[in-house]
């Protein structure tokens, strides 16, 4: 990580307690097993952010935290009501306890790596924004030298043209722009299987071989 421009890392996530975690994985989960899938991916990607040097690691959480939790993050709950307000919020929450960049991913891609957390925290030296774009449209990471509400409320979320949307906010706000690779979330049973066999070593992977798939 440069030394020019440190950031923070945060993470966006629900407790993951059956039946309201992962629920496009039911069927052919139950909603047992997609709950220890999605425990199992929020364990990967904090173990991500963890190996990421950043100036602070902070949790938006939906819910308590459990044994999943490793050390050294800051727990902030979430507020709002639909998904880009509660982003908004995180955002600016990180950024009132630590003036900082900040860093943001949720807990669906488990096969995210350190290195390309910390392309994302170098990106933010020379760009005013860093994204990384999903698979069905969304995106998976979104980063900010310079946190504004502005930028993310009324952008439409889970929608095929999230990602688009989210792009041309920030385009029409004059931002610099780093792309990272596009990752695939899990939503469905097929998301799945194809990040499993993407991270092989993960607990996300572990965790889907052990319920038979």
């Amino acid at each position: 990580m440069s030394p020019h421009c440190p950031a923070q890392i945060l993470i966006i996530a629900k407790e993951p307690v059956a039946g309201r975690v992962k629920t496009r994985l039911t069927p052919p989960f139950s909603p047992r097993q997609a709950a220890a899938l999605a425990e199992a991916a929020l364990r990967d990607s904090l173990r991500a952010v963890s190996a990421t040097p950043a100036t602070q690691r902070l949790l938006a959480l939906d819910g308590l935290p459990g044994g999943w939790l490793p050390a050294g993050f800051v727990i902030i709950p979430q507020r709002g009501t639909s998904l880009d307000e509660r982003l908004a919020a995180a955002f600016s929450d990180a950024h009132r306890l630590r003036p900082d960049p900040v860093v943001l991913i949720g807990m669906d891609t488990p096969q995210v790596t350190p290195a390309l957390l910390g392309e994302a925290v170098d990106a933010l030296e020379r760009h005013d924004a860093v994204y990384g774009p999903a698979a069905d449209g969304g995106f998976w990471l979104l980063g900010l030298r310079r946190p504004d509400p502005a930028l993310l409320l009324g952008v439409p979320m889970s929608h095929p043209e999230t990602g688009k949307l989210q792009l041309d906010r920030l385009d029409r706000a004059g931002l610099t722009v780093h792309l990272l690779p596009e990752l695939t979330d899990v939503d469905t049973a097929a998301d799945a299987a194809i990040v499993a066999a993407h991270a092989p070593d993960s607990h996300f992977a572990a965790t889907f071989r052990a319920l038979g798939r």
